[in-house]
C-alpha cells in the first residue's frame, strides 16, 4: 500500500505518526485545504514529468501555481510534458490524488519550486486520496531528498497570498 510506504519513509524521522488520514477526500488542491482547513496555495503539489530519459522527475509547488513552460524548459532543457495516469503510478508508486515526493517506487529526482517558500509550512499528500502531513520547506526538502529550490511556475503573486493568508487559514 502506498500510504504504508510513505509512512515507513517517515519512520526515520520518528514522522510516520504526524501523517494525517482523513475521512473525507483530500485528492484535489481544493479538498485537501478544505479537509485540512488553510487556504489552497498550501497544499504541495507534486507534478510527474517525462524527464530527459526514461526516468520521470517530480516538481512540488504550491496549491495556487501553474507550470510556467518557459520557465520549466530554460530549468530543465526539456519541453514540460506531463505523465499519464498510469504512467505516475509505476514511476512513483502513487495513484493520482495521493502522488507526493516520499516512498517512491522508483528513485526519481525531486526539484521544489520556490512558490512554496511563503509559507511556514505546506501539506502534501502522502500517498493516499485522504492523507497529508505537515512540513516546513526545511523538512520537505529533506525528507523529499530533494536536488534544489528551481523557479518554474507562474500564477501566483507573493502580496496576494500575504492577504489571503492572513484573512483565512484558519487550521484545524
Amino acid at each position: 500500500m502506498s500510504l504504508e510506504k510513505v509512512k515507513s519513509h517517515f519512520k526515520q524521522w520518528n514522522r510516520d505518526k504526524d501523517v494525517m488520514e482523513f475521512d473525507s477526500s483530500s485528492a484535489t488542491v481544493q479538498q485537501a485545504a478544505d479537509t485540512i482547513g488553510v487556504v489552497p496555495a498550501r497544499i504541495a503539489k507534486t507534478l510527474s514529468f517525462r524527464g530527459a530519459s526514461d526516468k520521470a522527475i517530480l516538481v512540488v509547488t504550491a496549491g495556487d501555481t501553474k507550470i510556467d513552460n518557459k520557465k520549466f524548459r530554460h530549468q530543465f532543457n526539456f519541453k514540460a510534458r506531463m505523465l499519464s495516469p498510469d504512467e505516475v503510478l509505476e514511476q512513483t508508486g502513487h495513484a493520482i490524488g495521493g502522488v507526493c515526493p516520499f516512498g517512491l517506487a522508483n528513485d526519481l529526482d525531486v526539484y521544489l519550486d520556490i512558490s512554496m517558500k511563503r509559507f511556514e509550512s505546506l501539506f502534501p499528500a502522502c500517498g493516499s486520496t485522504n492523507s497529508a502531513i505537515e512540513l516546513t520547506c526545511d523538512e520537505l526538502f529533506e525528507y523529499s531528498y530533494a536536488k534544489k529550490w528551481v523557479d518554474v511556475c507562474k500564477g501566483w503573486e507573493a502580496e496576494e497570498v500575504k492577504e489571503i493568508v492572513g484573512a483565512s487559514d484558519k487550521r484545524v
